[in-house]
C-alpha cells in the first residue's frame, strides 16, 4: 500500500518544521510539500534530512503533489483559508490553529460535509493536555469555584490560549451551569483577577523558557483539587498529531477536539 501523502501548511514555522520531521519518520505517511505565506524559495528542509517543494500557494501545491491530507499550524485566518482550499480540492485537513470562532467552525463543518472529507480541528495535540480536559469535565460537578492559569512562550500572540478556553468549556459542560465566583470589592491593580468565562477566572502568562503549561485549580469548602499539565517541547504534540492524521482518513465530517479522536467524549 502506498504511503499517505501530506502537505504541511505553515511549514516555515516552528510547529510546521516539527510536523515535517515527525511525518518523515511516521510509517505509512510521507511529507510531499510545504505551504507558507512567507515562502520565497522553491524548497523547505525536513529536520533530519531531505527537502520537499515549498509554495505560498496551497491550492497549486495540492494540485502538483496530489496530497491527501493538509496539516495546518498557522492561525485562525490561515486555518480557514487552508480548510476552504483543501476541502474544495477533496483533501482532508488536520488543524492545530487556535482562535477559530463558532462561525468558523460552522463553516468548516459545512465544507467538510459538502466535500465528504474529514476535517479535525484541535486546540491542543498533547495527549496529557487532552486527558486534563477530560478529568476537568469529570471533576467539575463536585466543585463550586475554579481558576485556570496558563503560561506560554513569549512569542504566542493570543491570550488566553485556545486550550485554556477549551478547558473552561469542558468544565462548564461537566458542571452543567456557570461556577460561583468571588467578586472582589476593590482591585488595587486592574485585571488582577484575570479574564472571566461563566464564573471561571482565567489567567495568562507569557515568558521565555516555557512552552505550554495549563493548571486548573478547583475549590470547595476546606479543599482544592489541582490538575496540571506541562508541554516541555514541541515534540510533545507529535503523537497526537499523528493520531489525528491517521483518524482523519476514516471520517467525512468535522471533528472538534482530540478528545473525540481518543474516545474520551
Amino acid at each position: 500500500m502506498a504511503d499517505t501523502s501530506v502537505v504541511v501548511h505553515g511549514a516555515l514555522g516552528r510547529m510546521g518544521q516539527t510536523v515535517l520531521g515527525a511525518l518523515a519518520s511516521e510509517p505509512g505517511f510521507v511529507p510531499v510539500g510545504g505551504a507558507d505565506a512567507t515562502a520565497s524559495g522553491p524548497e523547505v528542509s525536513i529536520p533530519g534530512g531531505g527537502f520537499v517543494p515549498l509554495s505560498n500557494d496551497l491550492g497549486a501545491l495540492l494540485r502538483s503533489t496530489g496530497a491527501e491530507i493538509v496539516v495546518d499550524f498557522t492561525n485562525a485566518e490561515g486555518a480557514m483559508a487552508a480548510i476552504r482550499t483543501s476541502t474544495g480540492a477533496g483533501v482532508r485537513v488536520v488543524s492545530g490553529s487556535t482562535g477559530l470562532s463558532q462561525a468558523n467552525l460552522e463553516e468548516a463543518a459545512r465544507l467538510a460535509e459538502s466535500a465528504r472529507v474529514g476535517v479535525i480541528s484541535a486546540s491542543n495535540f498533547a495527549l496529557g493536555a487532552v486527558v486534563l480536559m477530560h478529568l476537568a469535565r469529570i471533576a467539575a460537578p463536585y466543585f463550586d469555584h475554579v481558576d485556570i492559569v496558563e503560561s506560554h512562550h513569549e512569542a504566542k500572540i493570543d491570550a488566553p490560549s485556545g486550550t485554556a478556553l477549551a478547558i473552561a468549556q469542558a468544565l462548564i459542560e461537566g458542571r452543567g451551569s456557570r461556577f460561583e465566583q468571588n467578586v472582589t470589592e476593590k482591585q488595587t491593580l486592574e485585571g488582577t483577577r484575570g479574564g472571566e468565562y461563566e464564573g471561571i477566572n482565567i489567567h495568562s502568562a507569557r515568558m521565555p523558557g516555557r512552552m505550554a503549561r495549563h493548571e486548573v485549580v478547583l475549590g470547595a469548602s476546606g479543599q482544592t483539587l489541582t490538575l496540571l499539565h506541562d508541554s516541555i517541547n514541541r515534540d510533545s504534540f507529535m503523537p497526537g498529531v499523528m493520531l489525528a492524521v491517521k483518524h482523519v482518513m476514516t471520517i467525512d465530517r468535522l471533528v472538534v477536539g482530540l478528545d473525540k479522536v481518543l474516545g474520551l467524549s
